[in-house]
């Protein structure tokens, strides 16, 4: 099965038609982008240490699209430490930068005495129904994964959202990469309102991992809020199917879509 990246060389990759976007089918769903700057750092890491950090945040800016073509990632140490460290990686295409992350490492140790979470638990995956989330999405990446949903509300949801894609071709990825390449689908799977009727994409993604995840299916259990000014909020937190692992937000530009009637006021 063709992956959502090629790798082309070193810092090079190109991106497949499974990447194709929701809100422009000629740009890249964001989302395996971010899966492959997490790839990209941890195989840095990998080059760099054999010490098992592991990565607990992610905090990426969306600078704008990237077509579905060829682009460059690149990876630098920010803050280098024995048990910490802070790794910076950017994407770009012709040039431009389009991603940027930022992420910090941790070293793991054995906490399991007072490991907890009063974060609740949404139903497992085999409790949940299919969903088809290309009832409201165009896009390669869209048709790309497995949804099942409890929707309870617009704008509040519960779901989990598996791929048999692989995030680069011929590459061994963790499961925390592949995870995060599918992190972004949030904002698009309990919708407050229709893309007809308002566009909201997110201007960036912060994700935390207090788990490391485990298994093939991805859990959320999201919340999407709009505000009075134009500004959004889409928050999830994160599970496996052994229970809550983290979270994650998105802010989000809202944009009403002007009325076909008034469209030329």
């Amino acid at each position: 099965m063709t992956a959502y990246f090629e790798r082309l060389g070193e810092g090079r990759f190109r991106a497949t038609e499974h990447t194709g976007g929701a809100w422009d089918l000629e740009t890249q769903h964001i989302a395996p982008a971010l899966g492959l700057l997490a790839h990209v750092v941890e195989t840095d890491r990998d080059a760099r240490r054999g010490d098992g950090l592991v990565v607990t945040r992610l905090s990426y800016d969306i600078l704008g699209t990237v077509p579905v073509e060829e682009f460059e990632v690149d990876v630098q140490v920010v803050r280098a430490g024995r048990t910490i460290e802070l790794v910076e990686a950017a994407l770009s295409h012709a040039g431009r930068a389009v991603v940027r992350l930022r992420a910090w490492l941790m070293a793991p140790r054995d906490t399991s005495d007072v490991a907890g979470t009063p974060h609740d638990r949404i139903p497992a995956p085999d409790e949940t129904e299919p969903w088809d989330p290309t009832s409201v999405w165009p896009g390669g990446f869209i048709r790309s994964v497995e949804v099942r949903r409890h929707q309870r509300e617009p704008g509040r949801a519960g779901y989990w959202v598996r791929t048999g894609v692989p995030l680069v071709a011929g590459e061994e990825v963790s499961r925390l990469s592949r995870a995060v390449g599918l992190l972004d689908i949030a904002n698009g799977m309990t919708v407050r309102a229709t893309p007809e009727e308002v566009l909201f994409p997110n201007i960036d993604l912060t994700a935390h991992f207090f788990e490391q995840p485990e298994g093939e299916w991805l859990g959320f259990d999201t919340t999407v809020s709009f505000g009075a000014r134009g500004v959004g909020l889409t928050t999830t937190v994160l599970h496996d199917e052994r229970g809550p692992i983290g979270t994650s937000s998105q802010c989000l530009t809202v944009r009403p879509v002007p009325h076909p009637l008034h469209s030329g006021s």
